[in-house]
């Protein structure tokens, strides 16, 4: 508890029936080695304390159902592309399909639906295919086996999401260099050339929700669901826990705020009970930043009346049905990280061959000054307008650099902590 005191599946998709939508390069002067049956390489991926080995497998005979985004309106903004005309103007082989391994289901979790729809608004504009596989709910047992199906389709790009495949990613990139690979949510550090990490500043998006929390507690408590503490979360916590401190300091009054981290990212009951505990204790807005976890905690709460903020898509229109589901009147924002404006930019790059702005061995940091990150309106929620004219004030702040969220963009640790 912190109290603050003022201180002052396989679907191949063609491109013909996307239209004009809307989120540098190796040479590939040898065609992509196909020898998957041949390949088998061991790696170890760590999720949490627990270590698993996991060999590459052959393709899978079964073959994914597709799944449609259709029914799932998403907020987007529109930015200015990254890409400049004037650089490396080198011509490369036409990049023909791109891959997409998901964690969960693109339709049910944010964060990968996002990721699909920046695939999808690329494949529109450059003219490529797309065909993506999601792994097992479970877990990350069947990663090996997905990602070899996902090599099986002869793909020249494919993108990873989610921090528990950033092993497998980092693995398969080394052995197949002539392959493009997108991690989103990864962290890379002298990677390949032609792997990219795709990562946010999650404490920015944490910071403006977390100021919004501070201006809506009326019992002057507020709470936050996170999953596992990987830098992410914790630039999401520290964030949110920053901005109430700022409202806290300009009103001059004492906010506390509350907060625990789950072990599973896909446990609705887990979430609930987290939720449950908070307003027990006296929460009256709650963030959820667990995935399903985080889901199944804001449900809960808004159920039970008490305001919430969810995360990363806009979830009035992914976990609250557009409206249709009971509660919605109680989720008062989410924090946008646009995974599809990263997705889109680094497929660009790779489209029309600009190395300059592919940072392989890196990676692309999206921000508020990018645009990679924003708040949701209020849709139904019964808050004053100008609350939100408030955060959007804040947001411009940020964004020019006039104040900071005081975390570290990196390990998501308080800058004040540290040595």
């Amino acid at each position: 508890m912190t109290t603050f005191t003022p201180k002052r599946m396989m679907a191949i998709h063609p491109t013909e029936p996307y239209g004009n939508s809307g989120f540098s390069c190796l040479s590939l002067d040898k065609n992509i080695t196909y020898f998957i049956a041949t390949m088998t390489f061991i790696f170890m991926l760590t999720i949490g304390c627990g270590k698993t080995t996991i060999p590459i497998q052959s393709p899978s005979e079964n073959t994914p159902t597709a799944v449609s985004l259709a029914d799932t309106p998403t907020t987007k903004i529109i930015i200015t592309p990254i890409v400049d005309e004037s650089l490396n103007e080198q011509i490369y082989p036409e990049i023909l399909r791109v891959c997409l391994l998901a964690i969960s289901d693109i339709n049910a979790n944010n964060f990968n639906g996002y990721a699909y729809e920046g695939m999808q608004d690329a494949a529109a504009t450059h003219g490529f295919e797309t065909v993506y596989f999601v792994l097992d709910k479970t877990g990350v047992e069947d990663a090996p086996e997905e990602m070899a199906n996902c090599l099986a389709t002869e793909p020249q790009v494919i993108i990873t999401v989610g921090i528990p495949l950033s092993e497998i990613t980092t693995e398969t990139a080394k052995a197949y260099p002539d392959i493009f690979f997108i991690g989103v949510d990864h962290f890379v550090l002298d990677g390949t050339e032609n792997y990219v990490g795709i990562q946010f500043r999650e404490d920015e998006a944490g910071f403006l929700v977390g100021y919004m929390a501070g201006l809506v507690t009326k019992s002057n408590i507020v709470a936050g669901v996170y999953g596992r503490p990987y830098p992410p979360l914790k630039r999401f916590r520290n964030g949110y826990e920053q901005g109430v401190k700022l409202v806290a300091e300009e009103l001059g009054k004492e906010i506390t705020v509350l907060g625990t981290y789950l072990e599973s990212f896909i446990d609705h009951e887990a979430g609930a009970a987290s939720a449950e505990q908070f307003i027990n204790e006296g929460a009256d807005v709650i963030f959820g930043v667990a995935g399903a976890s985080g889901s199944g905690a804001i449900v809960f709460a808004a159920q039970h009346e008490v305001y919430v903020i969810g995360v990363d898509q806009d979830e009035f229109f992914t976990t609250f049905d557009g409206g249709k589901l009971d509660g919605t009147e109680y989720l008062i924002s989410s924090a946008l990280k646009h995974v599809d404006i990263g997705v889109y930019d680094m497929l660009t790059a790779l489209a029309r061959g600009n190395m300059t702005n592919f940072p392989g061995g890196g990676n692309y940091i999206l921000t508020i000054e990018n645009g990679g990150l924003s708040f949701a309106n209020r849709h139904e929620a019964d808050i004053s307008e100008s609350i939100y004219d408030n955060v959007a004030e804040l947001e411009l702040k940020l964004a020019s650099g006039e104040i900071s969220t005081g975390v570290d963009p990196e390990s998501g640790e308080l800058l004040s902590n540290k040595d």
